[in-house]
């Protein structure tokens, strides 16, 4: 064997092992929850972990369900069962990280509250 040949075999052994590599490691979080408490900690709202997760899911399934009808809704859900000091702005962006992360065909909903408030409907 020339070493042309085993030049190129190793070559190939370490792309191989860089694609093992690659297609064996995973994304840096693969729990939801920990990324939407992230996101919520980038608007400054704090707390528990799981009860943020889990309101976050009430959120969405209470849209499903139409037992919110809309994001104002919603909002105010929110805002009955987050802690007090937490201002108007941050629950919407409660709502909109939740609906990003467990409830992305609900985005609608969102949109929907946005062109209101652009056309002057109640907020």
């Amino acid at each position: 064997m020339t070493r042309h040949h085993r030049a190129v075999r190793a070559l190939a052994a370490a792309g191989i092992g860089l694609l093992a590599a690659v297609a064996n490691s995973g994304p840096a979080y693969a729990d939801p929850d920990t990324d939407f408490a992230n996101q919520l900690h980038t608007y400054g709202i704090y707390g528990a972990k799981d009860y943020n997760a889990w309101l976050g899911k009430i959120a969405c399934q209470r849209l499903s369900n139409n037992v919110d009808r809309d994001a104002y809704q919603s909002a105010k859900f929110l805002a009955t069962n987050l802690p007090r000091q937490n201002a108007t702005q941050q629950n919407w962006q409660f709502l909109g990280a939740a609906i990003d992360f467990y409830c992305p065909d609900k985005r609608s909903v969102l949109e929907d509250a946005a062109h209101q408030s652009q056309m002057g409907a109640p907020a």
